[in-house]
């Protein structure tokens, strides 16, 4: 058929391809360039803010994950007192990350931040 773009299969038709959702193709892509750890601490910084937001507002934009190796999420806070809330909480927020990241979270780690 003319106008429409696809590989063409045996005899010269042609043969489209199934719609594939760009986030279910980035995981094999980030692997294939050596990435996939990035992507990985991209997807818990995300759902680290989501969590954030739900269990904790007042703590939203003062904590974030600058890490993830090795089931340890390290968190960078702004002040203390978020950091004492985030390590009382740890184990809620531990549970939530767990299920959010395709990594086999374990631990949090709080890294306080001196400016």
């Amino acid at each position: 058929m003319s106008g429409q773009r696809g590989d063409r299969g045996e005899g010269g038709r042609s043969e489209r391809r199934g719609m594939e959702r760009l986030g279910d193709l980035l995981p094999d892509a980030a692997r294939q360039l050596g990435l996939e750890d990035e992507l990985e601490l991209a997807a818990a910084m995300t759902a680290w803010q989501r969590i954030v937001t739900e269990r904790i507002p007042p703590a939203v934009g003062a904590c974030r994950i600058v890490a993830l190796s090795q089931g340890v999420a390290t968190v960078e806070v702004d002040e203390p007192i978020v950091a004492q809330e985030l390590r009382l909480r740890a184990p809620e927020l531990v549970a939530a990350l767990r299920s959010a990241v395709r990594s086999p979270v374990r631990q949090l780690r709080i890294a306080v931040r001196h400016v």
